[in-house]
C-alpha cells in the first residue's frame, strides 16, 4: 500500500485547507462516522469482554493498532522528540485510563448506563477546560452541551442506581474529557500522524502492564479475534487519526457534543443487530442530539471558531 491509497485528510495541500474552513460540515460529517464505528465497536466490546478479561483485550487492541500505524507510515517516528513524547504520552494515559475504567464498568453494568454515563464527558468537557484553561463557554455551546446530555439520558438511562460498575464508568467519563481537551490543546502544534502513533502507544504500554499484572491472554476464539481486529482498526486507528486530525483546528466541546452521537449509533445498532425495541423515548433522545450537534457546528461557524492550522 502507498502513499496516494492514504486518506486526503492525513495528506493536506494548504489549497485543501482553505477549502475545509470554509466548509465547516465535512469535519463534522467525518466525526460523525467515527461515533458510527465506535456505536458498532461498543456492542461488540460488550459481548466479547465475557469470553476475555478487559485488559487482555485493550492490550491486543491498541497494540494491534499502533503497530499497524507505525508499518503504514514509520516516518513519522522521526517527528517524535522529547518534548512530544511528553506531551503524546499524557494524552494517552488519559485515554488508556478511561478505556480502562469504561471496561471494567461496562462488565459491571448495562450497556444502557454505561452508555449514558460515559457520554457525560459532553458536560466535563467544558466545565474542566474553563477550570484548567479558563475556555469561555458561550451559551449557545451550553445549550447544546445540555441539550445532548438530555438525548442521552433519554436513550440509554433506565433507572438511577449508582453502584460499582456505575461509579467506574463515571471516572472513565472524566478521563475522556480531559483527553478531549489535552488533544485540543496540543494537536494544533503537533504532527497529527505521530501524535495518534504516540497517544496509543502509550495506551498499548499502559493496558499491556495492567494485562501482565493480572494474567494476560490471547483471544480464545474467532469471535473475540474479530472483536479485537475490528476495534484495532476501525475504532482506535483510523477513528483517533481522525479525531486527533478534527481537534488540531475545532473546539474542544464541539468535537465531544458531535461524539455523543455513538450513544445514538448504538441505539440505532442496537435495534438491528441484537433485536432491542425502538421505543419514543429512545427516538427523541436520539433527535435531541442530533439537534445538539447541529445548533454547535451552526453557531462554532458563524462565530468563525474554525481555524485550521498546516503543519508540514
Amino acid at each position: 500500500m502507498n502513499q496516494s491509497t492514504v486518506p486526503k485528510l492525513l495528506y493536506f495541500e494548504r489549497s485543501e485547507i482553505k477549502i475545509l474552513q470554509k466548509n465547516r460540515f465535512f469535519p463534522a460529517t467525518i466525526l460523525t462516522i467515527v461515533a458510527a464505528i465506535w456505536g458498532v465497536g461498543f456492542i461488540a466490546m460488550k459481548t466479547t469482554l465475557a469470553r476475555i478479561d478487559v485488559y487482555s483485550f485493550l492490550a491486543w487492541r491498541f497494540s494491534i493498532a499502533t503497530l499497524l500505524l507505525i508499518i503504514f507510515r514509520p516516518s513519522a517516528l522521526k517527528k517524535i522528540n522529547s518534548k512530544f513524547l511528553f506531551k503524546g504520552l499524557l494524552v494517552g494515559l488519559f485515554l488508556g485510563s478511561g478505556y480502562i475504567f469504561q471496561s471494567l464498568g461496562l462488565t459491571k453494568t448495562t450497556v444502557g448506563k454505561t452508555g449514558f454515563i460515559t457520554g457525560l464527558y459532553v458536560v466535563f468537557t467544558p466545565l474542566v477546560a474553563y477550570v484548567l484553561l479558563r475556555t469561555k463557554v458561550s451559551r449557545w455551546d451550553w445549550f447544546s452541551t445540555l441539550l445532548a446530555a438530555l438525548g442521552l439520558g433519554l436513550l440509554s438511562f433506565n433507572g438511577i442506581s449508582v453502584g460499582v460498575g456505575e461509579t467506574l464508568v463515571l471516572i472513565s467519563a472524566f478521563l475522556f474529557a480531559i483527553h478531549i481537551i489535552a488533544l485540543g490543546h496540543w494537536a494544533s502544534d503537533m504532527d497529527v500522524y505521530a501524535l495518534t502513533i504516540t497517544q496509543l502507544g502509550a495506551c498499548a504500554l499502559l493496558t499491556s502492564g495492567a494485562a501482565l499484572i493480572n494474567g494476560f491472554r490471547t483471544p480464545s476464539d474467532k469471535g473475540v479475534w474479530s472483536a479485537v481486529i475490528f476495534t484495532a482498526i476501525f475504532a482506535t486507528a483510523i477513528a483517533f487519526i481522525i479525531q486527533t486530525w478534527a481537534q488540531s483546528f475545532m473546539p474542544a466541546t464541539t468535537v465531544a457534543v458531535i461524539l455523543t452521537l455513538e450513544s445514538v449509533f448504538a441505539a440505532i445498532f442496537g435495534v438491528i443487530v441484537l433485536n432491542e425495541s425502538l421505543t419514543f423515548r429512545i427516538g427523541t433522545g436520539g433527535l435531541l442530539v442530533l439537534i445538539a450537534m447541529y445548533t454547535i457546528i451552526i453557531m462554532d461557524g458563524r462565530k468563525k471558531k474554525f481555524e485550521v492550522t498546516y503543519h508540514d
